[in-house]
């Protein structure tokens, strides 16, 4: 049990003895203390139930506190009474000290898994075949990655599934650039850059060419319908881009168990259109085939509904266009379907761009009216990335810049400050610290931002050494790995020597005492920023203990527990660093 549940435990043993009726025992609670001057813990139980009670707020909090006290549990922690009858508890620094040995000892630093585990799939990155990632797709890759990692941390079975774009209306303007020329040596030194160009070579000639739009539509019609030449095209196409994004997706230490694209699900396709319109939730609309409202919700929370000039209108999702082709929409509800059927998902998390609110709306919709309710579907949304003249940010040319484009210039903003401040000797070493903190400064940045924030991107903050950044919370673990490379002897510490006398000691235990209580925060609502935040916390509370509290100088059993401490501290920030999938250095 956590501290504040063992307290909430004595909370309701003296509200018993005091004989006084609950009537609802979970609405008593005790509280981390917003505010540290009050104590670390606080409980509103008295103001709850002495008006029911016929008492005064704080005379029944003193009763309830003497009660308390009958129970030792002054031996615990120092209660107060504050405000109109607020409970404050403030934990003596041996219970901390308990807290602490526990933790250090603890395997999973005391992180308590949920109760009841679920299969999750998180669906997140799923760019499109035959184009560069760019810098749009580090938001659902790295929200993603994070929130998968955390769930499994807490004893979820989750499945990562990137979703890939590999079939679909580029295809066909790829093959038919790839006929006109493809350049086999540039294909073979950047695949991806050379896809874009033959993607970008068809876009430009048919801008205004209807007969070229009518030749890249042929060849899609064709590869949808199995012809060798063009199949082989599309294969190659997607063996190519399964490697460049490897590239990147290994920068970024990120990874999938499965990469099951649009493609896989052609062939449910067909059966899935005509199971929607035999149980009538589909029909024909202007030739294509629409999904339309079930007509169980007001039109306003509808979203089969659109409101045009006051009238509530139709606003179905096509599953079949009028050419006889499906589209991603189809795709996703057989997804859904596979999902349910083959892996058992009890909750489904897709990680994607808030302006696909109403896609997802839809796809939730029809889903629980084809028999999966019971599945937990969820929208993982996210805001913009903006420049630093606070607009979406682009190119010169107008374009999203590439994401390997980015992480470039982010390891070239890192090595001046490596070079300017690193100790490491080597032109090697300095050149692999630069990319660790270049590439995992952009990673933090998403991760720091609340996932519907809009953020600036600016390279110069994010490797900066001050300031809540990626480098602060790397040097803060190596900080507190160095003092041991420092020690005259190898030291064997013993979780029963660790003493707390100091207020900075105490501190910054308590704020590694809350690990567990922000990692389950995370998943609430899906909130990365919380576990962020949370480590630049303990890093704060680290240094200060550690300019505060002298280690090496130290004697005797208080040189070993602070020495626990450092070692705590450096175990917590690499273990929370990398359910934000970021690697630490062991010198810098």
């Amino acid at each position: 049990m956590t501290i504040s549940e063992i307290l909430r435990e004595k909370v309701l043993r003296a509200l018993e003895s005091l004989e006084v009726a609950l009537p609802d025992p979970l609405r008593i609670q005790v509280t981390k203390a917003a505010d540290l001057r009050f104590g670390d813990f606080q409980s509103n139980a008295a103001m709850m139930l002495a008006k029911p009670a016929g008492k005064n707020p704080r005379d029944f909090a003193a009763e309830l506190m003497g009660e308390m006290e009958k129970a030792d549990v002054g031996e615990l922690c120092e209660m107060t009474i504050a405000g109109p009858g607020f409970l404050n508890f403030t934990l003596r620094p041996e219970a901390w000290a308990d807290l602490a040995r526990a933790q250090w000892s603890s395997p999973s630093l005391s992180v308590v898994p949920v109760d009841a585990p679920q299969t999750i799939v998180v669906d997140f990155s799923a760019p499109n075949v035959a184009k560069p990632m760019h810098v749009g797709h580090i938001r659902s890759t790295i929200i993603g990655e994070c929130l998968s990692r955390v769930a499994s941390k807490l004893g979820h079975r989750v499945i990562k599934d990137n979703h890939l774009g590999d079939w679909g209306t580029q295809f066909g303007m790829v093959t038919w650039a790839w006929k006109a020329g493809v350049d086999e040596t540039q294909l073979g030194k950047d695949p991806l850059q050379e896809l874009l160009r033959l993607y970008r070579t068809a876009s430009d000639a048919s801008k205004d060419n209807e007969e070229i739009r009518e030749e890249c539509r042929a060849e899609l019609v064709k590869l949808q319908q199995g012809d060798p030449e063009n199949l082989a095209i599309w294969t190659r196409c997607v063996e190519l881009s399964r490697k460049g994004l490897d590239k990147i997706y290994d920068r970024l230490d990120v990874s999938f168990d499965h990469w099951l694209g649009e493609s896989d699900y052609n062939e449910a396709l067909a059966p899935l259109v005509d199971r929607l319109i035999t149980e009538g939730h589909a029909r024909e609309s202007d030739g294509a085939i629409g999904i339309f409202s079930s007509e169980s919700a007001k039109p306003k929370s509808d979203p089969f509904k659109v409101n045009r000039d006051g009238e509530w209108e139709d606003f179905p999702m096509l599953v079949k266009k009028n050419d006889g082709g499906f589209n991603y929409a189809t795709t996703d509800i057989a997804t859904v379907q596979f999902r349910a059927e083959e892996w058992k998902a009890e909750q489904i998390w897709y990680v994607v761009d808030f302006r696909q609110g109403g896609h997802f709306q839809q796809l939730f919709d029809i889903s629980s009216r084809l028999g999966y309710e019971q599945i937990k579907l969820v929208h993982v949304s996210f805001g913009t990335i903006l420049g630093k003249d606070g607009k979406p940010l682009k190119t010169r040319a107008g374009d999203l810049p590439q994401l390997e484009d980015v992480l470039d210039d982010a390891v070239k903003a890192a090595q001046e400050v490596v070079d300017a401040k690193s100790r490491l000797e080597s032109a090697e070493e300095k050149q692999a610290l630069a990319e660790l903190i270049g590439v995992n400064s952009v990673k933090f940045t998403e991760l720091s931002h609340h996932r519907m924030s809009d953020y600036v991107f600016d390279l110069e903050k994010m490797v900066a050494l001050e300031g809540d950044t990626a480098p602060y919370l790397l040097y803060s673990y190596v900080r507190a790995r160095s003092i041991f490379r420092k020690l005259d002897e190898e030291v064997t510490l013993e979780a029963g020597n660790l003493k707390l006398t100091e207020k900075e000691e105490v501190h910054l235990v308590r704020m590694l005492s809350r690990y567990s209580d922000q990692i389950h925060q995370v998943l609430d609502d899906y909130r990365p920023n919380l576990l962020a935040t949370y480590l630049l916390e303990v890093a704060r509370a680290f240094h200060s203990f550690f300019e505060a509290c002298p280690v090496l100088k130290a004697e005797g059993l208080q040189r070993e527990s602070r020495l626990i401490l450092c070692d705590l501290t450096s175990k917590l920030l690499k273990d929370g660093l990398e359910l934000l999938a970021i690697p630490v250095p062991e010198r810098m």
